[in-house]
């Protein structure tokens, strides 16, 4: 078999559902981490028609199977990875095998971000239970970045919805975390904790109901990351971008209410270099 590494570009696996219309997921995390130049290897936990956020009736293939052969067959090809990403996953099994992947395939400076995916508008997602937190809360462990939304962290913590930013942020497990969604004066961006430093980064709020602005902004940190950035420029750079997506999706509206027109400020970025 032929040797597939190196292969001349950063190599990212990225461990989420494939959301086939509507925008979030591995159909946001695939784009725009190429246009960093990194070589995406989608590990798909679940396939679905469209995403969750407003459709009726969506179709939902559970992965689970082939994320095990999947798996074992890039360990035979022998496959290297730069950086691994874990998203959405169906059940505590998928969060364990995400954990087993990591073990698996990390190796000297694989970067590994976790965007541990439980709940939103302070509530756990109703298909989830406390066995799911606490094997998020695992997976969070073995993390560089973990990248929770404002609910997210207090699950995580076991901390009330209602503890201060800061609280939850010390709190978090995982090396370096970045909870998303914070909302203050009229502003909503990010608190982040980068080694002993606390850093935030904040927008002016869009009057707009958004879906996959947190993988908007979780795959250019990525990119950004695997770019050479520290995290604070990182995060800076990410939060850019999805703010920029963001303006660009409030125009287009009503028709693209169903994630961020994040295409049109690649292009943007490509056209002028």
């Amino acid at each position: 078999m032929k040797n597939v590494n190196p292969c001349g570009l950063k190599r990212a696996a990225l461990i989420n559902d494939l959301s086939c219309f509507g925008k979030c997921s591995l159909s946001v995390a695939m784009p725009v981490l190429s246009s960093y130049g990194v070589e995406t290897v989608p590990l798909p936990t679940a396939i679905l028609s469209t995403h969750t956020g407003g459709f009726e009736g969506f179709v939902v293939k559970d992965m689970t199977d082939e994320m095990r052969s999947f798996s074992e067959h890039w360990k035979q090809c022998g496959v290297a990875f730069d950086a691994i990403s874990t998203g959405w996953c169906c059940s505590v099994g998928q969060v364990c095998l995400a954990e087993d992947f990591i073990k698996s395939f990390r190796n000297e400076g694989t970067v590994v971000l976790v965007d541990p995916v439980l709940g939103d508008n302070g509530k756990l997602y109703a298909c989830f239970g406390d066995a799911q937190v606490a094997a998020m809360r695992e997976l969070c462990a073995l993390a560089d970045w973990i990248t929770p939304n404002r609910t997210e962290a207090a699950l995580l913590t076991g901390l009330p919805v209602t503890a201060s930013d800061e609280e939850l942020l010390t709190a978090l497990p995982g090396k370096n975390a970045v909870i998303t969604s914070i909302e203050r004066n009229g502003e909503i961006g990010y608190l982040a904790r980068i080694g002993n430093e606390t850093v935030s980064v904040m927008r002016p709020m869009a009057d707009l109901s958004l879906h996959g602005a947190g993988d908007v902004f979780g795959s250019a940190f990525l990119g950004e990351l695997l770019s050479g950035k520290d995290g604070k420029t990182a995060l800076e750079s990410a939060a850019e971008f999805c703010d920029r997506s963001i303006r660009e999706t409030a125009v287009r509206q009503p028709g693209h209410w169903y994630g961020l027109a994040f295409e049109a400020v690649l292009k943007e970025r490509s056209t002028n270099g």
